[in-house]
C-alpha cells in the first residue's frame, strides 16, 4: 500500500532527512541526530512537521451536541479560540482515541469545531461520527480536512520568541495562553495558531492550507532545528504524554482514561458514548495503571517488555527510551495498583534478562 506524504516530503529530503512509515504517512524520523534535535528543543526551539495529524471540522446547529456526545471532555464550555485535551470513548469506557478540539469562530450564527485525532484514525473517526449523527437525528456537518491542512510544531523554551518574530504581528503571540487559540498571519499566510504541544515545553501548534506549507516551515527555517519523530517520542515519553497505538490501542491494549492517567479529561457532568462505565469505574477505582518507572541496571526497556514483581509478570511496558535529558532508561507500564506508589521496586525483563527498575512519578522532567 502507497503511503500518504506531507507537502513538505521533498523539502525535507532536500534537507537530508531520514524517514519512517506512522499512520500510513511517510514522515520525518531524523534530520541529523535525535538526541541533537531533541536537546534543541529541550534547550532552544525545534520545530516538527506534523501533517500526518488528522484534522476533522464539525459544523451545524448541533454539532457541539455531536461533539459532546462522542468526546469525554466538556465540549459546550469551550468559547472561540479555546481548546481542550479528550477523548473518543466507546461503550465500555476505552479510549478509542486522544485529540485535541479546537473552537473556531463561528460562521453562519452556529459553532464551528475543529479535532485533531491521531494519523491514520481521520476517516475512521469521520464515519464514527457521521454514524452516530444520523442515529442521534442530528443537524450537523462532518468534514474530514485532512489533506486541505499543513500543521507545524513549534517547540521549546524559545518558541514564544520564535513564533513572535515570525508572526506578521508578534502582538498576538504574546497575548495567547496556554490551551488557547487564535489566527495569526505568517508571511501573509493565515494559521490557527494554538499554544499547546506534545514535548512538555512551551510552544505553538500552526495549521494552515496545505499548499502553504513551504511558505510557513519557510518562516522557522533560519530560527528553528527541523526535527523529526523520533524526538517527538523521546521529548513526549519525558513528558509522560501517551502514545496512541502504544500507550493505549483499542484492541490490543484498550485501557480507560483512568487507567491511562488522563482522567481530567472526562467530564461525568455530560453524557457521552462510555460515561456510565466511566462514573461506574471513577466510583470504585482502577485495578491497573499506568506508571512511569526507570531501570536501575544497563539496558532499554521497549514496548512489549515484560515487567515483573515476586517472580510474576504483573505488566507490560507500553513505551520506553534512553532519556536525552535524564541520561538513563525509562518507560511506561500498566501493573496492577498495589505496585503503582512510587518508589515500589519492580524488575523488566529485557531481551531475557531481568533487569531491575523503580517505579517514578510522571512526567518524568519538569513541564510547563
Amino acid at each position: 500500500m502507497s503511503l500518504n506524504a506531507p507537502p513538505l516530503r521533498d523539502v525535507h529530503e532536500e534537507r537530508g532527512a531520514n524517514f519512517t512509515e506512522f499512520g500510513g504517512w511517510e514522515m520525518p524520523v531524523e534530520f541529523d541526530s535525535i538526541r541533537a534535535e531533541h536537546e534543541a528543543v529541550r534547550e532552544d526551539v525545534g520545530i516538527f512537521d506534523v501533517s500526518h495529524m488528522g484534522q476533522l471540522e464539525i459544523s451545524g446547529p448541533d454539532g457541539c451536541e455531536l461533539l459532546d456526545g462522542l468526546t469525554s471532555n466538556d465540549v459546550a464550555r469551550l468559547d472561540p479560540g479555546d481548546s481542550q485535551y479528550s477523548t473518543i470513548t466507546a461503550e465500555d469506557g476505552t479510549i478509542i482515541d486522544d485529540t485535541v478540539v479546537y473552537r473556531l469562530p463561528d460562521r453562519d450564527g452556529d459553532r464551528v469545531y475543529l479535532f485533531v485525532p491521531n494519523a491514520g484514525s481521520d476517516e475512521a473517526t469521520a464515519d464514527r461520527f457521521r454514524t452516530h449523527r444520523d442515529e442521534w437525528d442530528l443537524d450537523a456537518t462532518v468534514s474530514n480536512e485532512t489533506n486541505e491542512y499543513g500543521m507545524v510544531a513549534v517547540q521549546g523554551p524559545e518558541a514564544p520568541d520564535a513564533v513572535a518574530e515570525a508572526a506578521d504581528d508578534a502582538r498576538t503571540i504574546d497575548t495567547l495562553n496556554r490551551f488557547e487559540a487564535t489566527a495569526v498571519p505568517f508571511d501573509g499566510v493565515e494559521c490557527w495558531t494554538a499554544r499547546t504541544g506534545y514535548t512538555g515545553e512551551d510552544g505553538f501548534e500552526l495549521i494552515f492550507p496545505a499548499e502553504e506549507s513551504e511558505t510557513i516551515w519557510g518562516s522557522f527555517a533560519d530560527t528553528c532545528q527541523p526535527c523529526g519523530l523520533g524526538a517527538r517520542d523521546t521529548l513526549r515519553l519525558e513528558a509522560g504524554l501517551l502514545l496512541s497505538g502504544q500507550d493505549f490501542h483499542p484492541e490490543e491494549n484498550p485501557r480507560t482514561p483512568y487507567e491511562a492517567g488522563i482522567g481530567f479529561t472526562v467530564s461525568l457532568d455530560t453524557d457521552f458514548v462510555g460515561r456510565d462505565a466511566l462514573a461506574e469505574q471513577h466510583e470504585t477505582g482502577v485495578t491497573e495503571k499506568i506508571v512511569g518507572f526507570a531501570l536501575e541496571e544497563r539496558g532499554i526497556a521497549r514496548h512489549g517488555h515484560e515487567v515483573v514483581a515476586d517472580d510474576e509478570t504483573i505488566g507490560t511496558v507500553t513505551s520506553g527510551t534512553m532519556s536525552p535529558t535524564l541520561d538513563r532508561a525509562i518507560g511506561l507500564a500498566y501493573v496492577p495498583v498495589e505496585y503503582a506508589d512510587p518508589g515500589t521496586e519492580i524488575s523488566v525483563r529485557v531481551r531475557g534478562r531481568t533487569k531491575k527498575a523503580k517505579v517514578e512519578p510522571i512526567p518524568f522532567i519538569d513541564t510547563v
